[in-house]
């Protein structure tokens, strides 16, 4: 296909916009969209020549050819094979061929980077197995993958070398801020670290996928919607290397061989790094066989979680009210945590040009009673820290459902002004994008102020 260029004028960006939805949407090929595009430009052009005007040409062209969906649907039901096909790694052609290979040995060597990268310390005296030392692990668990993703796609979107260093610069500032304090036994404010710095290293990804583009709202949407993707293929990844370690560690035990250690210390942390990389590939390489995927995962889930909601915070009234133990809490924003991750990658999954439907009624309900559910929360650490005082972790968790409440308030209102036509999609879908760097911000701080601040408790 050939490189996308400026429109020139109104009728190349609408043909150029009917391309991505055609693109993004279903299971057509390249080649396909530029078979469907010269029927329509050879409809517009005979209408043309027949007296309307060009944007006329381009309505009445559409509507001769049928509705976007239909002629998607027929190509899917027509080449049916095909979504099982995309699961292949190499494609048709020699040069799609060379570069497909090309992509995957780098992703393999940077994967096989992030396990060296992993192992590296035990050079330095560093043991996995020490618990002292093990620490040092759990703490640099994602510096030793996300830098390697970030390089993947500085490669990928050829990123200029003045911009990559502001990125590996960066990763630096990060390493020395998660390494810099030293804590004495079991710290709170070291758990909230390891907890909050893959949050706050996320968005250094998110700039390097989006090209440099991060000011682009549509850039971040699509790297909430490859988050989602890339979570997908890493459950899929986890599922099965978990299968490939049961069978390891029961074959070696019928000959008499303990594999337990290597299991534990190089097989499964090794496969967890590098499965990270090979995932970001799949996700570049195979996007239209997720993009089928995720509305059905989207359909399944949010009711699911939206009844969930309802039912707890139901019987939450039956019994008087939230226990407020510490334990209890953080089990309910990791749960407002998780739809909040549905919402995102829902929305971002949606079409934003689709009529409003029943789904978008269960969508806008499930932003509601998460939005009564993290009121609820607010009440019990509120009520928690009034009566014994502020902590690190009541003051994480705070903190985090105020910002929550932020973005569910308003959520909440530009949905609703949907449902009732106020507004477009977009609108919703703009609010999420710009509120994302707040996420990464507040995890900055809870990095970077919470341990001095409360001196490494």
């Amino acid at each position: 296909m050939t490189p996308a260029t400026e429109p020139t004028n109104p009728l190349e960006e609408h043909i150029g916009q009917w391309r991505e939805y055609l693109r993004r949407r279903r299971t057509i090929r390249p080649g396909d969209v530029d078979e469907l595009e010269d029927h329509l430009r050879g409809q517009i052009a005979s209408l043309v020549s027949a007296g309307l005007a060009s944007d006329e040409a381009f309505l009445v062209a559409i509507k001769r050819m049928g509705a976007q969906d239909e002629i998607a649907n027929e190509f899917a039901r027509e080449h049916s094979d095909r979504l099982w096909k995309q699961f292949i790694v190499a494609p048709e052609s020699g040069a799609r061929d060379a570069a497909s290979r090309r992509d995957a040995f780098i992703t393999f060597g940077l994967g096989t980077a992030a396990a060296v990268a992993l192992k590296s310390p035990i050079l330095f005296g560093i043991d996995m197995d020490t618990d002292p030392e093990a620490a040092f692990y759990v703490r640099n668990a994602s510096l030793f993958v996300f830098p390697l993703l970030t390089l993947y796609f500085v490669w990928k979107r050829g990123i200029d070398a003045r911009l990559w260093r502001w990125l590996a610069g960066a990763f630096v500032v990060a390493a020395v801020a998660a390494n810099a304090w030293q804590y004495e036994g079991e710290a709170d404010t070291f758990v909230l670290q390891v907890l909050h710095l893959p949050i706050a290293l996320w968005l250094i990804v998110g700039i390097a996928y989006t090209g440099w583009r991060w000011n682009d709202h549509a850039a971040r949407m699509n790297f909430i919607r490859f988050s989602g993707e890339l979570f997908i293929y890493y459950v899929l990844m986890a599922l099965g290397g978990g299968l490939v370690i049961a069978l390891t560690v029961a074959l070696f035990q019928s000959i008499g061989i303990d594999a337990g250690e290597f299991v534990g210390t190089w097989l499964a942390p090794c496969g967890a790094a590098g499965a990270v990389l090979v995932g970001a590939w799949l996700v570049e390489a195979k996007q239209s066989v997720i993009e089928n995927m995720a509305p059905v995962l989207t359909r399944l889930f949010t009711p699911i979680f939206a009844t969930l909601l309802v039912v707890f915070l139901g019987a939450m009234i039956w019994a008087g009210g939230i226990d407020v133990e510490r334990d209890v809490l953080f089990a309910f924003d990791g749960l407002l945590a998780l739809v909040l991750a549905l919402f995102l990658y829902t929305i971002s999954a949606r079409d934003p040009d689709a009529a409003r439907g029943p789904f978008d009624v269960v969508l806008a309900a499930l932003v509601i009673f998460a939005l009564l559910a993290d009121g609820v929360a607010l009440a019990a650490i509120t009520s928690r820290i009034s009566e014994f005082g502020f902590t690190p972790n009541r003051v994480a968790v705070l903190g985090f459902n105020l910002v929550l409440l932020v973005n569910l308030v308003w959520s909440a209102w530009l949905f609703i002004g949907f449902l009732r036509r106020e507004r477009s999609f977009s609108a919703v879908e703009r609010w999420q994008t710009t509120y994302l760097p707040v996420y990464a911000a507040w995890a900055a701080i809870v990095v970077v102020v919470f341990p001095p601040a409360f001196s490494f408790a």
